[in-house]
C-alpha cells in the first residue's frame, strides 16, 4: 500500500527518534503544523506503522520501518554487522579530499565513539557526500544507512549534527548488541567526558 509523501516524511522522522516522541516535537523537528501532523499520526497508528505506548507520545514499529523500505534485522545479520571490519573496510575520516585525519573506525561501537571526538568539519565533510551512509550499507546495516540518508536531507551543521550521528549510531549499538545477546562495552564512556561537560546537553 502506498502512502502519501506527509505520511511517508513523518514515518521517517520516527525512524530516527530512539524513544517515543511526542507529537508537537515531532511538528517542530519536520517543520509542520501539529494539526495534521496529529491527524498522520493517528492514521499511521490505525495502519499498524506507529504505536502510542503513552497518551501523546508515538514510535515506529516494524511494519512502519517496511513500509518505509527498512527490513527487520535478524540475530544473523545484527552479529554480521557489530563484527569487526578489517582494516581495507575500516571508515577513514578525511577534513577534506586530499586531508586524510588519521583516524578510522572498525566497528559501529568504534565509529559512534568516535562521533563524540572527530572534527566537526570531517562530520559536516562526510555527511554531505553521503559517506556515512554508504560505509553502513558496506556492512550490511541497511537500517543505519537509512537514518543517514534522512539525517543528511536535513542539513544539519556543527554539534547538532555530532549530536544526532552519536544518538543514532549509539542506539543502533546497543539495539545490535541486545538483539545478539552480546555483552555492551561501556569502559570506554567513562573516562572521556569530565573535560567536556558542554558538549552533552541536550537544547531540545
Amino acid at each position: 500500500m502506498s502512502l502519501s509523501p506527509i505520511k511517508h516524511e513523518i514515518l521517517e522522522a520516527l525512524l530516527l527518534e530512539p524513544k517515543p516522541i511526542k507529537a508537537a516535537d515531532l511538528a517542530k523537528e519536520i517543520k509542520k503544523d501539529f494539526n495534521p501532523v496529529m491527524m498522520h499520526l493517528l492514521g499511521l497508528t490505525r495502519m499498524g506503522y506507529a504505536v502510542s505506548p503513552e497518551k501523546g507520545t508515538y514510535i515506529i514499529t516494524s511494519r512502519g520501518k517496511k513500509v518505509i523500505g527498512v527490513a527487520e534485522t535478524s540475530k544473523e545479520k545484527a552479529a554480521a554487522i557489530l563484527a569487526y571490519a578489517p582494516h581495507d573496510k575500516s571508515f577513514n575520516f578525511y577534513l577534506n579530499i586530499d586531508k586524510p585525519l588519521g583516524q578510522h573506525a572498525h566497528t559501529i561501537r568504534d565509529f559512534a565513539n568516535k562521533m563524540e571526538k572527530i572534527d566537526i568539519a570531517s562530520l559536516e565533510f562526510h555527511m554531505g557526500r553521503g559517506d556515512f551512509e554508504a560505509w553502513f550499507r558496506g556492512l550490511g546495516d541497511e537500517e543505519t544507512a537509512k537514518k543517514l540518508a534522512i539525517l543528511k536531507q536535513r542539513n544539519l551543521t556543527g554539534e547538532h549534527l555530532r549530536e544526532h550521528l552519536h544518538e543514532i549510531t549509539e542506539q543502533r549499538y546497543l539495539d545490535l548488541a541486545s538483539l545478539t545477546g552480546q555483552p555492551v562495552a561501556v569502559e570506554e564512556h567513562t573516562h572521556h567526558h569530565e573535560h567536556e561537560p558542554h558538549t552533552h546537553t541536550h537544547a531540545h
